[in-house]
């Protein structure tokens, strides 16, 4: 028994009503085309359920970008002081500053939130795909999927090494499309909407280097992982991409380079 099962059996109900709502519109139901269309109806469901944390994450990013020179200010004010008082007096600064622009000690709550729904969707699609009975998703759905190709490529398949070039061709440029969209969103919508100033020089290395990795990340990745998660992740990245530029554009972090680029 998993802490992610209560979870993965919700998104397991989701995926089988939409394959059977699919089916029942004539769909052939051991399509990968339909299948792509019940990846893609559970990703929008879930990713629009999960707004309301982005927004407040937003929201938190705002409050943190404008409290940061006050904070800053603060810590100048008190730098080398080390006594019990002085210590106790900046802290009490600190909250008065945060709570004055909103800033939320639970900053990092929407992610925490969706953390667990996103490791439930990942598990119930890799699981589904290696042939595991989940939830709603019994014997007939799993075997459906498993029944699936895309150019004669079984949505079941792994790895770059397979039967014939179009195996290579297929799950190459999934990932490779994986990889494009992870690497697009985060070098031009997420480090530009970022605030690196007063950020230690180790976190800000790693944001820089964030897109590269993100993208070797989801090639190497693309090597074990079954053609139906590689499908699952060209469908998520492509929500996010759309999701971070439209941050970037229209809801930009206060003193980014995406905020210049709004007001240039």
């Amino acid at each position: 028994m998993s802490l992610l099962d209560p979870i993965t059996h919700a998104l397991a109900a989701v995926l089988a009503a939409t394959h059977d709502a699919l089916a029942a519109l004539g769909t052939d139901p051991d399509s990968a085309l339909t299948w792509l269309l019940c990846v893609t109806v559970v990703v929008v469901l879930v990713r629009t359920a999960l707004l309301p944390f982005v927004v407040h994450g937003v929201r938190q990013a705002h409050a943190a970008s404008r409290a940061r020179p006050h904070l800053r200010d603060l810590t100048e004010r008190y730098r080398g002081r080390t006594d019990a008082d002085s210590l106790r007096r900046m802290m009490d600064e600190r909250r008065r500053v945060s709570a004055e622009h909103g800033v939320s000690r639970l900053g990092c709550l929407p992610v925490l939130v969706q953390l667990p729904v996103w490791l439930g969707l990942y598990h119930l699609i890799s699981d589904v795909a290696s042939g595991t009975v989940v939830g709603a998703m019994g014997a007939g759905p799993v075997s459906s999927l498993g029944a699936a190709s895309v150019l004669g490529v079984s949505l079941a398949a792994r790895g770059y090494s397979g039967v014939g070039p179009t195996h290579l061709l297929v799950v190459d440029g999934l990932a490779l499309t994986a990889a494009g969209l992870s690497y697009a969103t985060q070098r031009f919508f997420v480090a530009p909407n970022t605030m690196l100033d007063g950020m230690p020089e180790a976190m800000a290395t790693a944001h820089r280097m964030m897109p590269a990795l993100s993208a070797v990340g989801l090639l190497v990745a693309g090597g074990v992982v079954p053609v139906a998660l590689l499908l699952y992740w060209v469908v998520s990245s492509t929500w996010t991409l759309g999701q971070s530029a439209a941050i970037a554009r229209w809801w930009p972090t206060p003193g980014t380079e995406a905020a210049r680029r709004v007001t240039a």
